[in-house]
């Protein structure tokens, strides 16, 4: 085993902490990896304070992980010592599985997610980004396009493709028009990567404040949810609108945002279920859905959709030893537009 400094939280609201970590000694099919960057997800955050009530400590987080190859396995063809590699939400799934699909292996039981989950022997905890090295199975280890930032592409790992996955699938593109609800650290990657796409993107949130940012980043439009004819105004708009927010809204109201046949796609994942009427959906032919991060396979596909197109995050860079500061800013939305740690801290 190889001993690795973290951080960790002891327990659910607990400050995150100084803490050891062992990982593996890599096997044939493995890659060493020196962490270099690690992004902070608001799921991380959620995560560390059990608000979802399926936390396992100790925990260390970190989804959003860029980093070097510093070992590889045996067996290993697709990565070698040097490399510039990421590592996203999930480090293992079920191969074996009659209905394996890789398309959708994310959605699929047997998902190993990168840190709160159990490794394959059922026992051991996996442990996140917020450390010095990671090993993970080459299959599971993403190519970082040589234009992108290793800081700056960190977020790519999560925000990047849970953005870029419903975009995709729902064909954004030169003709359709896109709304973004929400300026965050989800939305801010979405303008761009529906702009580079050929969309027409419009912003959808509570002020303007954000709204220079917004044209910057690629937007067309930036509307004011909080004005009461927003919504009179833009009725029938949208093919596809992409709700990266969790707080409460009318979602009814939303809907009626949407063109015929549009489809309204929910990142954002509110604490109370959401309220819609059937007669919102019926009358337009429109539809609900929700999505969930991507495959291995689009992840690697989004990563060189942003290196062609030099998309990468707005970034803050700070010390693991802020993390819990910037956790209190997160839940603020005091960063513009995502916190990413340099893990080289983790040597003061």
């Amino acid at each position: 085993m190889n001993y690795s400094k973290a951080y960790a939280a002891a327990a659910a609201h607990s400050p995150l902490a100084p803490f050891t970590i062992q990982r593996r000694l890599p096997a044939d099919e493995d890659v060493a990896i020196s962490i270099k960057y690690c992004g902070i997800c608001h799921s991380d955050v959620s995560m560390a304070r059990n608000a979802w009530g399926f936390s396992m400590f100790p925990m260390v987080p970190g989804h959003e992980i860029t980093g070097i190859v510093t070992a590889v396995g045996a067996k290993v063809q697709k990565f070698k010592i040097g490399d510039r590699v990421g590592v996203g939400c999930f480090v293992d799934s079920c191969t074996s599985c009659a209905t394996r699909n890789v398309d959708l292996e994310h959605l699929m039981p047997g998902l190993v997610q990168t840190y709160n989950s159990l490794e394959a022997d059922g026992r051991s905890l996996t442990y996140g980004g917020y450390s010095e090295s990671i090993v993970v199975k080459e299959g599971y280890v993403l190519a970082i396009p040589d234009r992108l930032p290793l800081d700056a592409a960190a977020p790519l790992l999560c925000a990047g493709i849970t953005m870029y996955s419903p975009l995709r699938r729902f064909a954004a593109g030169p003709g359709k028009h896109v709304a973004i609800v929400g300026m965050g650290g989800l939305g801010h990657v979405g303008v761009k990567i529906a702009r580079a796409m050929g969309a027409e993107v419009t912003v959808l949130s509570q002020s303007l404040s954000k709204a220079d940012d917004a044209m910057r980043f690629g937007a067309d439009h930036c509307y004011a949810t909080g004005m009461a004819d927003t919504f009179q105004a833009l009725a029938g708009r949208f093919d596809l609108i992409i709700c990266t927010v969790s707080a409460e809204l009318d979602w009814n109201a939303y809907l009626s945002l949407l063109a015929i046949d549009g489809s309204l796609v929910i990142i954002g994942i509110p604490e109370k279920s959401i309220p819609v009427s059937a007669l919102s959906l019926v009358v337009g032919r429109r539809s609900l859905s929700g999505s969930l991060m991507g495959s291995i396979k689009e992840t690697q596909e989004m990563l060189d959709f942003c290196g062609r197109h030099d998309i990468a995050a707005e970034i803050q860079t700070i010390r693991i030893q802020d993390v819990n500061d910037a956790y209190e800013r997160l839940e603020k939305n005091d960063v513009r537009y995502r916190f990413v740690i340099d893990i080289a801290s983790l040597q003061d």
